[in-house]
């Protein structure tokens, strides 16, 4: 209904359109208050007003997110900039979080999507407060070609300019984690695969036991040895290094 009612508005397809919602979980969002304010809405739209959103997804964060890079190519400079909003129920595979990203750059949709997809896999995708997924998230990443400059997927200084506003973008979700005290970053090498990499990495991030020695600031490293030991991935006991700092 939101959607269409926008869509009407604004004199766009339904399909340009796309919505994002959080709060309390089986509480309905109230559509007549936000369709009867539209016009409103749509009179106030700033150029300038990002800051303003990021500001007003926010829920039970402390403070707005917001991270942007510019990258000069070939042509020209261009820009990146993203928003984000998340505090608690955040654990890879996204969480309850809100990131809305944009470059001014000119770049193919399916470009743009395999970058958004990789980059998504080591940065949104690999961060836990409290080890809770969520019913509902959205990333969304959008190309408006503003700048008039184009680049490709295989521009190395754009696509780690995108990666460094979706990592400061994901680190400050992290740092604004619902009671957190410490931001903690776990590195793992040596490992079979990647994919073992993220499941022993997952598994001492979100264990309580290792939680409670770093909040303590107690170096109990057999807590981390535990959480290796029960995540499934193969790991050779005797080889294990660990460092703490």
């Amino acid at each position: 209904a939101l959607s269409k009612a926008l869509a009407d508005q604004l004199e766009l397809s339904e399909s340009r359109v796309f919505t994002a919602s959080t709060g309390v979980i089986g509480e309905p969002l109230p559509h007549e208050k936000i369709s009867t304010r539209m016009p409103e809405l749509i009179s106030d739209l700033d150029a300038d007003g990002i800051g303003m959103a990021a500001r007003a997804i926010m829920t039970t964060d402390t403070y707005p997110k917001g991270a942007s890079a510019q990258v000069e190519t070939s042509s020209g400079p261009v820009n990146i900039v993203g928003i984000a909003k998340g505090s608690g129920m955040i654990a890879p595979d996204m969480a309850t979080m809100l990131a809305y990203i944009f470059t001014d750059a000119q770049i193919e949709q399916v470009e743009l999507q395999g970058l958004l997809s990789s980059l998504n896999e080591v940065t949104f995708n690999a961060i836990t407060v409290d080890s809770d997924t969520s019913t509902s998230d959205t990333l969304i990443l959008a190309a408006t070609g503003a700048s008039g400059y184009r680049v490709s997927a295989q521009n190395a200084a754009f696509v780690e300019g995108l990666h460094q506003v979706m990592r400061d973008l994901a680190h400050q979700v992290v740092r604004d984690g619902e009671g957190a005290r410490k931001f903690v970053e776990v590195r793992l090498t040596g490992a079979a695969s990647d994919q073992d990499a993220k499941q022993h990495a997952k598994a001492i991030a979100n264990s309580p036991l290792v939680k409670t020695a770093l909040a303590g600031e107690d170096p109990n490293w057999g807590r981390i040895v535990m959480a290796l030991g029960k995540s499934g991935a193969a790991a050779e006991r005797d080889l294990i290094k660990i460092w703490l700092g």
